[in-house]
C-alpha cells in the first residue's frame, strides 16, 4: 500500500502482455522481461490509455508518468506476475497523471514468464490483466 494519506486519484485495469525474449547467459538461454503492452480501460470498460516499456503509463489526456519498483509481493495467483508498489516520475504535461506520486499494481492474472527452456533469440507474450491505482502524495 502507499503511504498513509496518499489520496487516490485514478483506478483502471489493464489488459494486455508482458513481453519476455530468450537471451544466452553464463548458465544457458534464459526469459528475460522486456515490459508490458496493455490498454487501460475505465469501470465502465472504456479504454482511456495505454501501459508499456520503462515502465510507463500514458493517458488519453496525454499525461504520462513512469514508475520505478519500491516494493515487490508475490501474487497470491499462480502464474500471476507480483503485485508492487511504484513511485512514480509525472512529465511535465497536465492531466490526471501529473499528481501521480504512487502506483499499485494488484489483482494480477497471468503474464509470468514461460516455463522451462528457451532458445536465444525466441520472444513471448504472456496475456495478463492486473488492476493499477494511482495516488496523489499525502497532504
Amino acid at each position: 500500500m502507499p503511504p498513509a494519506g496518499a489520496a487516490p486519484l485514478l483506478d483502471v485495469v489493464a489488459d494486455g502482455v508482458q513481453v519476455y525474449a530468450c537471451e544466452a547467459r553464463g548458465a544457458g538461454p534464459v526469459w528475460v522481461f522486456r515490459g508490458p503492452e496493455a490498454a487501460l480501460f475505465d469501470d465502465a470498460g472504456r479504454q482511456v490509455g495505454t501501459h508499456g516499456a520503462g515502465p510507463h503509463w500514458r493517458l488519453a489526456d496525454g499525461s504520462t508518468t513512469r514508475g520505478a519498483v519500491a516494493v515487490n509481493a508475490p501474487a497470491p495467483r499462480p502464474g500471476a506476475i507480483p503485485w508492487l508498489l511504484l513511485r512514480a516520475t509525472p512529465e511535465a504535461a497536465p492531466g490526471r497523471l501529473r499528481e501521480v506520486a504512487w502506483i499499485r499494481r494488484y489483482d494480477t492474472e497471468g503474464g509470468a514468464a514461460p516455463a522451462g527452456r528457451c532458445e536465444s533469440g525466441e520472444a513471448a507474450r504472456m496475456r495478463y490483466s492486473a488492476r493499477y491505482t494511482f495516488y496523489a502524495a499525502p497532504r
